[in-house]
């Protein structure tokens, strides 16, 4: 039996062999093609999982009247995934996405080794059971955290590590929705990894293979049927671009809303009284609208095939309204509303979950809607297809949650096969774009990052700025002086010092101004002043103070306003720490643009 001794003198060796024989770059493809095969494996198992928990618990409901179960399943979803969360992982697992773009711009692309299995464990019980969140963002993260700790084991340098971590989320999108397409534009839009040749063959490799093992594990049909009756004609175009407005309206209302929520349950420290409130509101939403149990794709197929009334109306099984057809629209309405709690209780209370589902879910509900009132009042007199603009909401709510057009319009294209929709998926996603932008500058991942600029963007400046952190070019090396020193102990610490500025700090450390050597040179060797001037009557006030948690570009704000080549930088309690010199900072920033940019 191998110890743990043999197995590292093992890898050692092999990595010895690999840098003699196969170059970085050779390499960098083997270990996106396995990154491939791993994420397209996890998110069959999660898959499977969910639709196995789904079906033994619900088989035999009755689809004619309520269903009393309805109240207990979400409940005990939540509970076992948050005592899951707690007592096996003991870290926080939740929007999955966001995580991605933290590692990807503080962690050097370090994701944690339990988030290769965690998220699939923990999602598959909460969407099984009912939560109204998707398995997209849990397999998004478990990718990159497969393609993060793969580059860790074979010692790969931190922009190899972040392009694994994009191939790991192209890998898994393309893996879950055998969507190869969009697992590559997800990757560029939303994580924001530059598109170089360098960066582009090992994501297309990833997501290729994905989608290949997902054909062999699943067939090759799309995930939603999708048959194309009524071919989009010119005339449709403004109600194209007026349903592109509609859900740029919904995903602000949804945005919105989400964080709203979250903030509530973030008042509370104490995990069962989330679960109590995150609980009872999922259990009472999904009785009162089953569509809201779970991912809600059964609800999603049966709008994008039906094509009666009849057969919209089974939207309502399961539930008080069954039978009640006059109601579909507020039916629907009231879902368009409340989807926003459900998926928010269902995270909030403790459950784990992402936002994918609810946006194509919501999407889909929001362009039959829109196409169904159209036709019920005979607005503008013409026909607007249902089941062609409830395909077209969905790009149009994912381009708007996610600020993400393109991954909008190709994942709906793959999803579905409705290629023959281009035109007008392009069309409502643009517009639905253009929309949300007008109140929401980020998307509901990346809004707190930003907020915190903590944010890597395609703008080269900002990316390389947030690279960087403060602790790396903090200088420690100055003395430090009291306000009651006189002026003869001043220059008994000059003599000590190879720097021109002292930090003048009180019993507490705190920061309270600054000596600078060239206001004092004509009076520090007169001997005769010594004992009759003290620091603290010719310490100045620093220009700006840098706290240590401010951002690069704040830091880099501080220096432009001042004009100054050197700051203190202290902790939020005004405790002195050190200080930060421009020229330092620039050659920094150098570095990291060269690191960042080299192909």
């Amino acid at each position: 039996m191998k110890t743990e001794g043999d197995r590292f003198g093992l890898l050692q060796r092999f990595l010895r062999w690999r840098e003699t024989h196969i170059k970085d770059k050779q390499f960098v493809l083997i270990l996106s093609f396995l990154v491939g095969i791993f994420t397209a494996l996890a998110a069959y198992v999660l898959k499977f999982l969910v639709e196995y928990i789904k079906e033994f618990l619900t088989e035999n409901f009755d689809s004619t009247g309520v269903n009393w179960l309805y109240l207990v399943y979400p409940v005990v979803g939540i509970f076992l995934t948050s005592l899951f969360i707690r007592k096996v992982v003991r870290d926080d697992i939740s929007h999955g996405v966001t995580k991605i773009l933290y590692a990807i711009s503080r962690k050097q692309s370090r994701i944690k080794r339990h988030n290769m299995w965690s998220s699939v464990c923990a999602s598959a019980i909460t969407i099984g059971c009912g939560g109204s969140v998707g398995a997209e963002a849990p397999i998004v993260l478990t990718g990159s955290a497969i393609g993060s700790n793969l580059g860790s084991i074979f010692r790969m340098d931190h922009k190899t590590l972040m392009l694994l971590v994009g191939c790991g989320a192209a890998g898994a999108v393309s893996g879950i929705f055998k969507a190869p397409i969009a697992g590559l534009v997800f990757t560029l839009e939303v994580l924001m990894i530059d598109l170089t040749m360098a960066s582009l063959l090992p994501l297309l490799i990833t997501s290729v293979t994905a989608a290949s093992v997902s054909y062999l594990l699943t067939g090759t049909e799309a995930m939603f049927q999708f048959h194309l009756d009524y071919p989009f004609a010119l005339e449709r175009i403004p109600y194209a671009i007026a349903l592109g407005v509609f859900c740029g309206l919904v995903a602000w209302y949804f945005t919105r809303s989400m964080n709203w929520i979250e903030n509530i349950f973030r008042r509370y420290s104490n995990p069962y009284v989330k679960f109590v409130i995150g609980g009872t509101m999922l259990s009472v939403l999904i009785f009162l609208f089953p569509p809201l149990y779970g991912e809600g794709y059964d609800t999603i197929g049966l709008l994008l095939n039906g094509t009666t009334q009849a057969e919209w109306n089974t939207v309502m099984n399961n539930s008080l309204f069954y039978g009640s057809g006059s109601l579909l629209v507020l039916y629907l309405l009231l879902i368009i509303l409340f989807k926003v709690f459900a998926s928010s209780a269902t995270n909030g209370g403790g459950g784990c979950g992402g936002i994918f589902a609810p946006s194509l879910f919501l999407g889909c509900i929001s362009g039959f809607v829109f196409s169904y009132v159209c036709n019920q009042f005979n607005i503008g007199n013409t026909y607007i297809p249902e089941k062609n603009f409830a395909l077209m909401g969905m790009a149009g709510l994912m381009s708007g949650v996610m600020h993400a057009p393109l991954t909008g319009v190709f994942l709906i294209a793959e999803l579905t096969g409705g290629y023959g929709l281009f035109l007008p998926l392009m069309i409502v996603s643009v517009s639905a774009y253009l929309t949300i932008i007008v109140f929401e500058p980020h998307s509901i991942y990346s809004m707190r990052l930003a907020k915190n600029g903590e944010l890597i963007t395609h703008h080269k400046d900002k990316a390389v700025l947030t690279l960087m952190n403060i602790e790396s070019i903090v200088e420690t090396d100055f003395l430090t002086v009291r306000p009651d020193m006189d002026l003869g102990a001043m220059v008994k610490t000059i003599s000590k010092s190879s720097r021109n500025l002292f930090p003048v700090v009180d019993g507490h450390d705190k920061l309270i101004g600054v000596v600078v050597l060239d206001d004092i040179r004509n009076i520090m060797f007169r001997q005769e002043l010594y004992h009759r001037f003290r620091v603290d009557s010719f310490m100045t006030t620093p220009k700006a103070k840098i706290i240590s948690t401010d951002s690069m570009e704040t830091v880099m704000k501080k220096f432009d306003d001042t004009k100054a080549w050197n700051l203190p930088v202290v902790d939020e309690d005004e405790k002195y720490i050190g200080f930060v010199s421009k020229s330092k900072m620039l050659n920094a920033y150098r570095q990291v643009l060269v690191d960042f940019s080299a192909e």
